[in-house]
């Protein structure tokens, strides 16, 4: 009755109702976004230095708080400069200055007692060397006619089998493994005679099960991908993927094959599966968009290989998880062949830490969630993500 006598009172009290109920709809939307955000990955910030040359490669020193980063300085030289991290606070345990800029390097092909560092220089040398002392190579030969693009190694580490080696790929479209004993390339893959030699930018080792099982893939320029089997001496696999290929890489070097990511210009990056090859169609995969820019690399967590992190050509990074089918193996509509069946992707989190590329991108063999990473505008970063233990 009170309501009848006064109208304006009516609309206040319905004004006030409806604004409480916005409100408590905004804070349940506020609380259930948070609660979402806080259970994804964070990806953490933890040091941030500058440098005065431009980087190529960072790499964690296996079981220490060390890691290495080359590049190359202003006039031309080649810079390896190796870091240690404390707490909060990154020191210079040595700058050292070689003769030729330096592109990549690796340890995969070095014992853990030893950790000698491989890497490859502007002028096609393939060199081996002690932190103690990097300016005195302990192997040294003239891999390729030009500039060493990319390299890898196996089965140094305490896991896996087989002899160590390197692989190398180059300017001058060949991709050669090498075995740190002798001084000839134990396999060389070079164009055939007469054709144009296309731009190897990416290798890496997989396969490597056993003391006879080994492969190598190789990403070229014109967007080929090709599979070597090193036991059969054969290409097992070739594809092109439509753009130059920036980076190719096993999810693990020492196991059956299982899956690899490739990335590429463009903005993409495909996930194959590689358990079932079709003798027609190969392996299954799938294709994803990252970055709005080139996708430089894909590097797998070491304690998870179905997370995994892609560096841009935009500054910044994007962290996956892969997710298998119901099934992974298939029946192709044609002939009836098994086939493989590719899964799917899930973006876990993203971050953009720079205007220019990200160039590489390393994550910590030994604690799980560290990384490092060197972007073009001459700058090191150290990541801490966490709660990976929970994918």
């Amino acid at each position: 009755s009170n309501f009848n006598q006064e109208p304006h009172r009516v609309h206040q009290y319905v004004i006030q109702q409806a604004a409480t109920a916005v409100y408590i709809t905004l804070v349940f939307s506020f609380s259930f976004y948070t609660m979402d955000s806080t259970d994804a990955p964070q990806i953490i910030e933890h040091i941030h230095k500058s440098l005065n040359f431009t980087p190529y490669s960072t790499l964690f020193v296996p079981s220490s708080a060390r890691f290495v980063c080359l590049g190359i300085s202003p006039k031309a030289s080649g810079i390896l400069s190796l870091y240690e991290m404390g707490s909060g606070s990154l020191a210079t345990v040595g700058e050292y200055v070689l003769p030729s800029g330096i592109k990549c390097g690796t340890f995969g092909a070095s014992g853990i007692e030893d950790r000698r560092l491989a890497f490859g220089d502007y002028g096609g040398k393939l060199h081996i060397t002690d932190l103690e002392n990097p300016t005195k190579p302990i192997y040294s030969v003239q891999a390729h006619s030009s500039i060493i693009n990319a390299c890898a190694g196996i089965g140094g580490q305490q896991v896996g089998f087989g002899a160590p080696e390197i692989c190398t790929g180059g300017r001058d479209g060949c991709v050669r493994v090498w075995d740190p004993r002798v001084k000839e390339p134990v396999l060389s893959l070079e164009p055939e005679e007469g054709q144009t030699a296309r731009d190897c930018w990416t290798v890496s080792f997989g396969n490597s099960y056993s003391d006879t099982e080994r492969c190598v893939c190789a990403g070229y320029d014109n967007g080929d991908v090709k599979l070597f089997d090193l036991r059969t001496n054969s290409l097992r696999f070739e594809a092109n993927v439509g753009n130059g290929v920036t980076c190719v890489e096993f999810d693990r070097p020492d196991i059956e094959m299982n899956k690899m990511a490739v990335t590429t210009l463009e903005s993409k990056f495909r996930v194959y599966d590689l358990r079932t090859q079709h003798a027609e169609s190969g392996f299954a995969s799938l294709s994803e968009r990252a970055h709005k820019s080139t996708v430089w690399l894909a590097r797998h967590l070491p304690q998870n290989r179905d997370v995994f992190m892609t560096g841009g050509g935009n500054g910044g990074f994007n962290l996956y998880k892969y997710h298998y089918p119901t099934s992974r193996v298939g029946e192709d509509k044609k002939d009836k062949a098994p086939c493989g069946v590719a899964g799917t992707v899930e973006l876990l989190n993203s971050r953009v830490v720079s205007t220019q590329p990200m160039v590489s991108f390393d994550w910590s063999p030994d604690r799980e969630g560290l990384g490092v990473c060197a972007c073009l505008d001459q700058s090191l970063r150290v990541f801490i993500v966490t709660k990976l233990n929970k994918y």
